[in-house]
């Protein structure tokens, strides 16, 4: 059973200097270990890192102000509700790690201290090891290839055989044309059956080309959002 240890140092209704002074720091250095966690798992920038290290003190001052107020309650929801994040939406990754920080603010602003130690050790250590490891990802990935092939060839099926050789799937995404219109080019999403394939499948594509410029590579995927 966890206890919080603002009854059990102060009385319902009231919050002394020390504790209030104790749930923060313990706050900040939960604030500390999230931002570890979070840095652990890829790309970060530190104006990130230093607002996930001061969230959960922000969250625990405010949740410690309300005290069970319920006319300072419905203050505090409206004045939060004025507040808009001016920045471009987050990843899946930074929304979740957001919102781990409040719950860890709003555990330590009640007095979980415990509670609030026990579920930061348990998500940090459960989203490095998920970060890390393979669960989640996608099997087969697609590739981009951007083909360029003169105006007075019929783009249509000249390079079916090929990709029927050497691809599990394929798609033509968009033909426009280049160099004031004098070439086409051609860009496919395609799933190779083999990677030791692709260079003998580019030079496939060369020749009936006319060896113009062939392009082969990951596509590029925007920011993972909720």
């Amino acid at each position: 059973m966890f206890s919080s240890v603002i009854n059990l140092l102060d009385g319902v209704g009231t919050v002394s200097i020390q504790t209030a002074l104790f749930c923060t720091v313990i706050s900040a250095l939960l604030g500390f270990v999230i931002a570890g966690a979070y840095m652990l798992q890829g790309k970060y920038n530190k104006n990130f890192v230093v607002t996930i290290v001061l969230l959960p003190a922000l969250v625990q001052s405010v949740i410690m102000l309300v005290n069970g107020n319920l006319g300072t309650s419905v203050a505090v929801m409206g004045a939060f509700s004025l507040v808009r994040f001016r920045s471009l939406p987050g990843s899946s990754r930074e929304i979740s790690t957001i919102f781990f920080a409040m719950v860890v603010g709003l555990a330590t602003g009640m007095g979980f201290i415990t509670y609030a130690c026990m579920i930061t050790l348990f998500i940090s250590v459960g989203m490095v090891v998920l970060s890390k490891s393979n669960f989640g990802m996608a099997k087969n990935t697609t590739c981009s290839l951007k083909i360029t092939i003169p105006e007075n060839i019929d783009y249509t099926q000249i390079f079916d055989d090929i990709f029927e050789q050497y691809t599990k799937a394929y798609i033509l995404n968009r033909v426009k044309t280049t160099n004031m219109g004098s070439m086409y080019e051609l860009e496919y999403s395609i799933a190779l059956k083999e990677e030791q394939s692709q260079k003998e499948f580019i030079d496939a594509i060369r020749c009936r080309n006319g060896n113009l410029t062939v392009m082969c590579g990951r596509p590029l995927t925007g920011v993972d959002e909720l």
